[in-house]
């Protein structure tokens, strides 16, 4: 019964951006309610964060419900109880509520991409929209609530919780390249302002670079999630050394154990300080050289006019998702900014895919046609 009143909630928050979407005056509501969709993503993923830094993934210890109901008012009695029998463990009733409104978000953003899902294909031929990226959105979509359910019935193993971060940045990702396309396809942005335009040949030669930047932010994302899971952001706690070393002591092997609970080592002990430095150290170390590579890539973008706005929204994220980072250590991991600092991943990865996008689109394909013709004459 309560997995009912779960699927109704869900369906009631989603209901609130579709009303938006069928009662707006824009022509094509298909390219409105995905990139309603990529935003409330968006939102779920940071909300995600929230989530995970607040020690409220086990605020409801069962999935999908909150001790087989579906709300923390009706689970009250349960979520005291537990509170009284252990006054500083998982459950409170502030906690619970922040899980269950991250489920009711996920749910709603599952709704939504149904909805995507029936529209492409009932109307596959009129709006020529292609039906099968909606229905692998859907489909990864399922995956990543099974990984939800797993983060909660597996204890927060890091591995999980992970995997489950990367799988809702891919679900985000994948939205925004539906957005980008339809887009692309009627020449409107999110806003009804124009999207798209002529990129100069020299751009559209940087589309391996832009390829590159994509896969070492994914990177540095998954280290930047290893290190949250493993609570070792304060592992190290100055900046530029590490515990006043510049290399200091580090287990790489338990660090990176993949397979294990949270807080052990793969064979069952007390994960070390110094695994936790390892964790810690390599995502700062790596984080330089995704800065450096992605700062190039965006300079180099911002000599193309029809390039430069979003080459400079990559370009400030960048900076402020560095000084966050930097914020994290030296002022003691305070919660806005930690959130803010996984928000900010977000948001540069779907920047990139929309850099990526561009560069492989249809006219970028055609500026680097004569480029590529002249190199081999």
């Amino acid at each position: 019964m309560f997995i009912l009143q779960l699927g109704l909630i869900g369906l009631c928050v989603a209901l609130v951006p579709l009303s938006y979407v069928w009662g707006s005056g824009d022509p094509d509501k298909f390219r409105k309610l995905v990139w309603i969709t990529t935003f409330l993503t968006l939102d779920l993923v940071m909300f995600g964060s929230f989530t995970r830094l607040t020690d409220s993934g086990l605020g409801c210890p069962d999935w999908p419900g909150c001790y087989a109901s579906s709300s923390p008012f009706v689970a009250h009695a349960a979520i005291h109880a537990a509170e009284a029998a252990m006054p500083t463990g998982p459950v409170t009733m502030s906690k619970a509520w922040i899980e269950m409104v991250h489920r009711y978000i996920a749910m709603a953003v599952g709704v939504l991409i149904i909805a995507l899902v029936v529209i492409a294909w009932a109307r596959r031929a009129r709006l020529r929209i292609n039906p099968w990226g909606p229905t692998a959105l859907l489909a990864l979509v399922l995956v990543q609530g099974a990984f939800g359910a797993w983060t909660v019935t597996l204890k927060l193993q890091p591995v999980i919780v992970t995997t489950h971060l990367l799988l809702g940045l891919s679900l985000l990702a994948g939205l925004g390249w539906l957005a980008a396309t339809r887009s692309a396809d009627t020449g409107v942005g999110p806003r009804g302002t124009p999207f798209g335009g002529a990129i100069s040949a020299r751009s559209a030669g940087l589309r391996t670079a832009a390829c590159i930047a994509l896969v070492l932010l994914v990177v540095q994302i998954a280290l930047g999630g290893w290190v949250s899971t493993n609570y070792a952001v304060l592992a190290c706690t100055d900046f530029p050394t590490c515990n006043g070393q510049w290399v200091p002591p580090m287990d790489f092997a338990n660090g990176f154990h993949l397979w294990r609970a949270l807080g052990r080592t793969g064979d069952g002990g007390f994960i070390t300080q110094d695994a936790l430095v390892a964790i810690h150290w390599t995502h700062r170390t790596f984080a330089f050289v995704v800065f450096f590579y992605v700062g190039w890539l965006a300079l180099k973008l911002r000599g193309d006019p029809a390039l430069r706005r979003l080459a400079t929204t990559l370009l400030a994220v960048l900076v402020i998702q560095i000084a966050s980072g930097l914020s994290n250590i030296l002022l003691d991991w305070p919660l806005p900014v930690a959130v803010a600092h996984n928000g900010g991943a977000a948001i540069l990865l779907l920047t990139l895919v929309m850099v990526n996008f561009h560069l492989n689109s249809r006219r970028a394909r055609a500026a680097a046609a004569p480029a590529q013709a002249g190199v081999s004459a």
